[in-house]
């Protein structure tokens, strides 16, 4: 892994973004057998990394040698003599000698001049090399990529790159598949205009019959296929997502249905959490992107009005905007979400960065406003329970209302389902219906919209009294309402003067 700190990055913070960049290695199947750091006021134009550092990667690519240990490795060249406390770290996780990492399903295109002039570069033979793929721990240009390829002698994946892999390697519905494809394609307009650049005039191919047309190139036909196949996507997305909201209004229709939706930063365990208060059993993996489609199932136990849960894709810093984008219409479920549950890994040191991220990405989707309660989930993580009260009182101080738990504890489940009836509860109303013995087929209706807090029964049918939401119970009372003799009768025991009389 390669990385460069620039002025503004403190050292925690860039071991922040190294050790996720490590994790998301991890979920890809890679083995990290090394990182190199670089302080520089900017990123080198030309490679992202400056000469001297780049060569160091290329000696331990071909050799496994670090740098201090690299025979004639006096210093970096001129154009690095500016740059301020260049290091090098071999991972501590790795065994030496490292074995080559797995390479990834689908690898970034690349020119066959681009091949050539790497193959060229090369000294150490493919089943020798010591390391596969570098991967960098920020987006770089597609000639930065190109150019440190040739430099290092290896493949270079760059952090949108590593993440794109991952959406593309977990996503299992048709509508995950076809916005990573969306964002992946977008990714790959600019490196197909670099391949075309690289390739030169042979790019240019002839005109007039059985030709591609007067001036146009390979380049420039591939460009215009990903510009088509993007446009079918977007309608395949639209199409999907008229269906997903048709399907939604069915399942609201005539009832009243309340839903939460769990966002938060990736591997915050939100499915964990999904799994705990549904009784269900969604996909649930210590890898972060491990859940991309959105799941939806039934609060458990069962509440009135009924409780609809929302799983849905974790967030990550600088997550790519192509993606936010794609999943657009996924993330709408947080912006039409009754309550929005914030997951955040209280064992992370760095949760206030997860807090600020997830925050940056609500507000994309237009979603800043909704209600939102902060659940600051494996605290069982932080360490012995002298730690996790230490830890859960910070927390609370900090943040009043927040909920702070373990999604491994029934216990602390069960109070977090508590604390969710609770809120849907506030703004419900009370009424008493009467359901005549010639009508009790309604029950059904009755019962499923509102919760019936008592029951009485007669002769003449079924007094009940119901608490639910305020649309819902007008609707019935309209329908199913006391007459106010009744009521009486029913309270008394004896008739009024004016039993009969509409309420």
């Amino acid at each position: 892994m390669a990385a460069v700190q620039l002025p503004g990055v403190s050292d925690v913070e860039l071991a922040v973004s190294v050790n996720e960049l490590r994790e998301l290695a991890k979920t890809l199947g890679f083995e990290v057998v090394g990182t190199f750091v670089q302080k520089r006021a900017s990123f080198d134009t030309t490679g992202y990394l400056g000469v001297g550092k780049r060569q160091e990667i290329r000696r331990f690519v071909e050799d496994g040698v670090p740098a201090a240990d690299a025979a004639g490795d006096d210093a970096d060249s001129p154009e690095d003599a500016s740059e301020d406390g260049v290091d090098y770290v071999v991972d501590e996780q790795a065994e030496a000698p490292p074995a080559a990492a797995p390479a990834p399903a689908k690898r970034t295109a690349r020119s066959g001049a681009a091949r050539a002039k790497e193959a060229a570069r090369s000294a150490a033979d493919e089943d020798t090399r010591h390391v596969d793929v570098v991967l960098v721990d920020h987006e770089i240009s597609p000639s930065q990529a190109r150019n440190l390829e040739i430099e290092v002698g290896c493949e270079v994946m760059d952090r949108t790159m590593v993440i794109l892999e991952i959406f593309s390697r977990h996503a299992r519905s048709r509508a995950a598949r076809a916005q990573v494809e969306i964002a992946r394609l977008g990714y790959m307009g600019p490196r197909l205009r670099e391949a075309a650049k690289l390739a030169g005039p042979k790019g240019r191919q002839r005109s007039g019959t059985g030709g591609r047309g007067a001036g146009e190139s390979h380049g420039e036909l591939d460009r215009q296929k990903i510009r088509n196949r993007i446009m079918e996507l977007q309608e395949e997305i639209a199409r999907m997502d008229v269906e997903r909201r048709t399907q939604r209004a069915r399942r609201q229709e005539g009832t009243s249905i309340a839903r939460v939706v769990l966002v938060g930063y990736t591997n915050a365990g939100k499915s964990t959490l999904m799994r705990a208060l549904t009784d269900s059993d969604p996909f649930v993996a210590n890898k972060l992107f491990a859940t991309l489609d959105t799941t939806v199932r039934a609060l458990h136990p069962p509440t009135v009005p009924r409780v609809l849960v929302s799983d849905t894709v974790g967030f990550i810093k600088n997550l790519p905007h192509d993606l936010v984008a794609s999943f657009k219409s996924t993330l709408e479920e947080a912006a039409e979400a009754s309550l929005l549950l914030h997951v955040v890994d209280a064992s992370d040191p760095g949760f206030e960065r997860q807090l600020q991220v997830t925050d940056e990405v609500l507000a994309e989707i237009g979603a800043q406003d909704q209600p939102r309660i902060r659940v600051f989930n494996k605290i069982d993580g932080v360490g012995d329970a002298d730690a996790q009260a230490a830890q859960a009182a910070v927390l609370r101080a900090r943040y009043p209302d927040c909920v702070v738990m373990s999604a491994r504890r029934e216990a602390d489940v069960a109070a977090l389902h508590a604390t969710i009836r609770a809120f849907f509860q506030k703004g419900l109303v009370e009424a008493e219906l009467f359901l005549p013995w010639t009508q009790q087929n309604m029950r059904g209706e009755i019962f499923s919209s509102c919760e019936v807090l008592d029951e009485r029964a007669d002769g003449e049918g079924a007094l009940l009294t119901v608490r639910g939401d305020p649309a819902v119970v007008e609707s019935l009372c309209k329908r199913f309402g006391l007459p106010a003799g009744l009521r009486a009768l029913l309270a008394d025991g004896e008739p009024p003067a004016d039993a009969g009389k509409a309420q």
